[in-house]
């Protein structure tokens, strides 16, 4: 694109998160390339499978990279800009939304809101390495970048199919609601000329917490999806028993949970059919202390169930979800307030740790957004019991400083191999390579301070490097 006298260029640095000492940088550049190019694999995002299947022409480039991204409304939000300027629908207003256009105008006034976040990182790789962007943007050229973005959009090579393959993507997972027909996902499947893997996880959140207003709904709905009456205890677990088969047979090998916290306690089946009873008239009729052993029950069931069938277990407790009840009420959720929470894990997830934390094939992978407990709980936790890796920092942590403190912090106590590999956990489709690199460099910069304090050989360094890219995560999410 043509340059202004005042643009500022847009050129990533090839050594970039590599550290200053001259020696370490000449490690991390060697283990760095041998993994740049290898194929991504992501076992935990947001991008919807339909995407994908029909493989229609993205809309315009602010609905790509803007819009969905929680990452970015955040820090626009928190800087003064209005959800609603920003493409998201406002259920009080009059539904009208601005064009791409406008929003694009929105993120480059605000660029420099993001010097120095990981946003800022993954937005310099993907516009410069995706769509050949070389200028930041800014209040002058936002009309050039976005009539750039808005063509490149139209050609054959930057639809949905097409960047799969530019993204060297080999897997990618979805986050499936438990009633979901995952036609996309069969499509994918049976279509011979698509050669990546695009697999369903399932997603049951809401079944956990019966003080939801929705929750009777959803358990409704679960049993209608599986032909089971759900009235009971007994038939809401056998109906997502039944579902979850339904979701083996569309390619899953993994759930996801996310609840307030890591509570386990199992409960008597007469005392979990009684707390179903009573929610099953309303909210209002449970106490607080039945809400609380009814969700650490489900929990429990959650690890008996993947006993049973073999699904990875993804659990990620202690995030406050909706923190602000305007937003949530004008904009809905997934509109960047939701907040973190002090984690727990050893002692809330002791039961069901004693009764599968050892079981032949169970993998319960430990997310948090509290790193504090990286060394102090989920380290030593996936450093003993053969059922628990230690997953990637993510969400509010998935940034470079914190990527070198949880490979400190994990390492000694669970090695390399407990871990789950990088999680890009992201509804934005094209920061996926921009994200994975970020990891890799990271790593390759923990892995280059390991050999220059030798404490590990460069070629150990470059091995690990590979397995933590490939071997781990698919051993992790039996891939």
């Amino acid at each position: 694109m043509t340059r202004t006298s005042t643009a500022t260029p847009l050129a990533p640095h090839p050594d970039r998160l590599f550290a200053a000492d001259p020696a370490a940088r000449t490690v991390a550049r060697t283990v760095y390339q041998a993994v740049a190019d290898a194929p991504i694999i992501s076992p935990h995002g947001h991008v919807d499978a339909a995407l994908i299947a029909d493989d229609q022409p993205f809309a315009d480039p602010a609905s790509l990279l803007v819009t969905p991204d929680h990452y970015v409304l955040r820090l626009l939000h928190a800087n003064g800009v209005g959800l609603d300027e920003l493409g998201r629908p406002d259920r009080s207003g009059d539904g009208s939304v601005p064009d791409g256009r406008q929003i694009w105008h929105r993120l480059a006034a605000h660029w420099d809101d993001f010097a120095g976040t990981p946003v800022r990182y993954w937005f310099e790789t993907e516009l410069h390495d995706v769509f050949g962007l070389t200028e930041q943007p800014s209040a002058e050229n936002a009309d050039a970048q976005y009539d750039h973005l808005a063509e490149l959009l139209t050609t054959p090579a930057f639809r949905p199919r097409a960047l799969f393959d530019t993204f060297r993507i080999e897997v990618l997972a979805t986050t499936d609601d438990p009633t979901a027909d995952l036609a996309a996902h069969a499509r994918l499947a049976a279509d011979p000329s698509f050669r990546g893997r695009v697999l369903p996880t399932f997603r049951a959140d809401a079944v956990f917490d019966p003080s939801r207003p929705d929750w009777r709904h959803v358990v409704t709905s679960i049993g209608q999806a599986a032909g089971i009456d759900t009235g009971t205890h007994a038939g809401l677990l056998a109906a997502l028993r039944a579902r979850r088969r339904y979701f083996i047979e569309h390619g899953a090998t993994a759930t996801d949970t996310g609840v307030l916290d890591a509570g386990s306690t199992p409960l008597s089946t007469a005392a979990r059919e009684r707390i179903h009873t009573t929610a099953l008239r309303g909210p209002a009729s449970l106490t607080e202390a039945d809400a609380v052993a009814y969700r650490h029950d489900m929990l429990y069931r959650w690890a008996e169930m993947s006993v049973e069938d073999g699904l990875v277990m993804q659990l990620h407790p202690g995030v406050h979800r909706n923190h602000h009840r305007p937003t949530l009420e004008r904009f809905g959720p997934d509109t960047g307030h939701d907040l973190p929470a002090v984690g727990s894990f050893t002692e809330p997830l002791r039961p069901l740790l004693e009764a599968f934390g050892t079981a032949p094939g169970f993998h319960l992978v430990l997310f948090t957004v509290d790193e504090t407990v990286f060394s102090r709980e989920i380290g030593p936790l996936a450093g003993f019991y053969p059922a628990v890796y230690a997953g990637a920092p993510w969400w509010f942590i998935d940034t470079p400083a914190a990527i070198g403190r949880y490979r400190a912090a994990v390492t000694d106590s669970a090695s390399f191999t407990k871990t789950s590999g990088f999680i890009d956990d992201t509804r934005a489709y094209c920061s996926i390579p921009a994200r994975h690199d970020m990891a890799r460099r990271a790593d390759a910069a923990y892995l280059a301070s390991l050999v220059v304090s030798h404490q590990l050989s460069e070629e150990d360094a470059v091995r690990t490097a590979h397995r933590i890219v490939s071997d781990i995560p698919r051993a992790t999410f039996k891939l």
